[in-house]
């Protein structure tokens, strides 16, 4: 039936099969005020994809393209778990990230110079709980800009892939995602990949490729979906200018600085920083116009500043980035000197403070990272609350800080931002599968790094600098972890289509700087262990690559990686066999579920009464792992504590007991929590005792031995033979 909207436009969809099940693409129900807004449906998730873009460019250096992922607790029938706030706030870090994972493969796909401000905004409006709804979000986003009118050159689709029983598989149920080796999010562009982010458990790098091919293909049908909406809707073409250098001008400058640049711009990075200010104001200074009739300098620069300075500054940093192309694409050399291949130099220190439980400075080039640990009780875990059923907790928790005078700039100090929430959540990932279980080593665990100069690949900094702090600390690591930044330089002209013929175009370059960053293609960062790899995240500035030639960077990076390794190892061989005098002792208890309401107790009177009379800190798992947490002393007597409450008795053991009851024929004792012996008469002593109350008082401490259990449970005692 056809449905005409308030706006008198037509409600209209498409549809395919996308991984198993069908995808749907509806626009003109909802979102009439948006530029473009598209519904989609998979399974009973349901997103809603706007968005809005500016009618006048903005005036500044970047495209103002913000991307957010919007979490609605009622989309998985929930309510928020925060005893204080039950509306949504501020995004969660999970939200966060899945904004950052949509913006990276959509950002690139817009012209240089593109100032029009444009908002994408994706709402999970109902949520599927057999998968996440973070690619459903992606392909929102993509479907709605494909009808914005904005020149994105897309469209893209994506796909969170696992490996269930050998084989890839989308879409996969948290169940499954508990099984699979690998979480690999995939963005790809008509048979080339625009991102990918990675956690994994060790997995070979050729697994890793294997999947990206799998990707590429799975993908299509939804690429041609949403050219097939984009075609019924035909939407208008919004007009725009590209804040560009004038070419003439453009020319002129390249010129100006391949004459007077020369080798003064290679070797000490930190010399090329201010060399190049210097160029620029040199620069400046020729090009500002001749002074006219009764003009004075400063008249004559400020007329300059005002109407062509930034023209200028513009096509300044694009010619110092053309010549960092040309110097590593025909020289093959790099702006520091080094080979394609080669690593920054490296220096490490570990427990470099004295109070912390395990500290390390990784120094590679001029990026340095200082990481701290600390350990504590389970209990100190994070609770994650957001919109999706199974949250659970985060024992282990990285985090990132990069004040901006580590980049010799003033700035405000704030809320971390969303690249410090996603460099962290990259360390996080790549430390995680190589931690201890809770069983051997019942800690939370807290990883900061501190930032103190950037030039590039902090994130594998800290990545490599957490490694070492945790082996510091103590921390029993599996096998302990490495990383790298990979960049890439093509050598094929702008806008020409990149295949994979052109594999042998493609300068990979290990151990990216900050120069060399802006100035690429791409930006590969691989973790690892000897074994494989751990975690990885690539991002685009090109319209895509070609799997083969990302399979080039990957195997570049393994030796850069070994490399890295290597230099850690020397500096801390393995995990201290100690943690820190100043970290929190603690012990641990596996004890049997239907146990764990005798040590808690009614209203939880019993562990109350438990930390409150020995000091220590009692957490206790579903599962049944009981932690103590305190000083030895504490940890002793309240685990002395648990044990009785949770012991089954053993025949043969001498027990402290306390008589319950009294009767003609004996006395029942209380031997442990909950459970009670039989003292017969005649166990009571070698001599003939008349009347058990002639000897035992309700209350007393008795010492007595478990002789027997019966079929039915019931205890037998004996004083006989046991030293009171």
């Amino acid at each position: 039936m056809e449905i005409i909207n308030p706006s008198g436009k037509q409600v209209f969809s498409v549809e395919t099969e996308f991984c198993g099940r069908k995808l749907t693409l509806e626009v003109n129900r909802v979102g009439f005020r948006s530029t473009a807004s598209v519904l989609v449906t998979y399974g009973q998730t349901v997103v809603l994809g706007s968005v809005v873009v500016g009618k006048k460019p903005v005036v500044q250096d970047f495209f103002p393209l913000t991307i957010d992922y919007e979490e609605k607790f009622y989309a998985a029938g929930k309510i928020s778990g925060s005893k204080f706030l039950k509306r949504e706030g501020k995004p969660a870090d999970e939200a966060i990230l899945v904004g950052r994972l949509i913006d990276r493969p959509i950002r690139p796909l817009f012209p240089k110079g593109y100032r029009q401000e444009v908002q994408v905004v994706t709402t999970v409006l109902s949520m599927d709980p057999r998968f996440r709804p973070d690619m459903v979000a992606m392909i929102a986003a993509s479907s709605a800009l494909m009808l914005s009118g904005t020149p994105f050159d897309g469209p893209i689709a994506g796909v969170r892939i696992g490996r269930i029983g050998g084989e890839f598989k989308a879409f996969l149920s948290p169940e499954e995602r508990e099984q699979s080796i690998m979480d690999l999010v995939v963005a790809c562009k008509d048979g080339k990949v625009m991102m990918v982010e990675a956690g994994a458990n060790e997995v070979p790098e050729a697994m890793i490729i294997e999947a990206m091919h799998w990707a590429v293909k799975a993908v299509q049908p939804v690429l041609d979906l949403q050219r097939e909406l984009a075609e019924e809707v035909q939407p208008e073409q919004q007009a725009y200018e590209l804040v560009l250098p004038d070419e003439a001008i453009q020319e002129k400058v390249e010129d100006w600085y391949k004459t007077h640049a020369g080798d003064q711009v290679r070797g000490n990075v930190l010399e090329r920083q201010s060399v190049i200010e210097r160029l620029k104001d040199e620069m400046h200074a020729e090009f500002a116009p001749e002074l006219g009739e009764g003009e004075t300098e400063e008249e004559k620069l400020a007329d300059y500043e005002e109407r062509m300075k930034g023209e200028y500054d513009q096509a300044f940093d694009l010619a110092v980035h053309h010549e960092v192309r040309r110097g590593i694409i025909e020289d093959g050399v790099r702006p520091d000197g080094r080979k394609l291949d080669e690593v920054r130099s490296l220096s490490s220190q570990v427990g470099i403070l004295p109070r912390t439980h395990g500290s390390s400075l990784f120094t590679r080039g001029l990026t340095q990272a200082m990481n701290i640990v600390t350990l504590a009780p389970l209990s100190f875990a994070q609770v994650v609350d957001t919109m999706e059923v199974n949250d659970g907790k985060r024992r282990y928790m990285h985090h990132y800080n990069a004040p901006s005078y580590t980049v010799g700039e003033p700035g405000r100090i704030g809320a971390p931002g969303r690249r410090e929430v996603g460099h962290g959540y990259l360390a996080e990932r790549a430390l995680l599968p190589m931690l201890p279980s809770e069983e051997d080593f019942p800690y939370a665990i807290r990883s900061v790094t501190e930032i103190m100069s950037q030039n590039g690949s902090t994130s594998m900094a800290a990545t490599c600098s957490s490694c070492m702090a945790l082996m510091d600390a103590g921390v029993p690591l599996k096998r302990p972890v490495s990383g790298v930044a990979m960049g890439l330089m093509l050598d094929v002209p702008a806008g020409e289509e990149i295949t994979a013929d052109d594999i042998d175009k493609a300068y990979v370059l290990t151990d990216l700087m900050d120069a060399e960053d802006f100035a690429g293609d791409m930006d590969f960062k691989v973790t690892g262990t000897i074994e494989g790899i751990t975690a990885l995240q690539m991002d685009m500035k090109v319209h895509g690559l070609p799997v083969d030639i990302l399979e080039k960077a990957i195997e570049q990076s393994h030796a850069g990686r070994m490399f890295i390794l290597e230099h850690m190892l020397s500096v801390i061989p393995a995990s201290r066999p100690e943690i820190s005098e100043y970290a929190p002792r603690i012990e641990k208890l596996m004890v049997e579920q239907d146990k764990i309401g005798a040590i808690i107790g009614k209203g939880g009177e019993t562990i109350n009464k438990i930390t409150s009379e020995t000091g220590a800190m009692v957490d206790i798992a579903d599962d049944g792992l009981v932690t103590i947490a305190g000083e030895n002393e504490a940890i002793a007597k309240a685990l002395a504590w648990i044990k009785s409450l949770v012991e089954e008795p053993e025949v043969g053991k001498v027990y402290e007991g306390t008589v319950a009851t009294i009767k003609d024929f004996g006395a029942f004792v209380t031997i442990l929590p909950g459970v009670d012996g039989m003292l017969h008469i005649s166990q009571i002593s070698d001599k003939r005792v008349e009347n058990v109350s002639d000897v035992l008082k309700v209350g007393q401490k008795v010492k007595v031995k478990l002789t027997a259990i019966d079929d039915r449970g019931r205890l037998s005692l004996t004083m006989k033979g046991v030293e009171q």
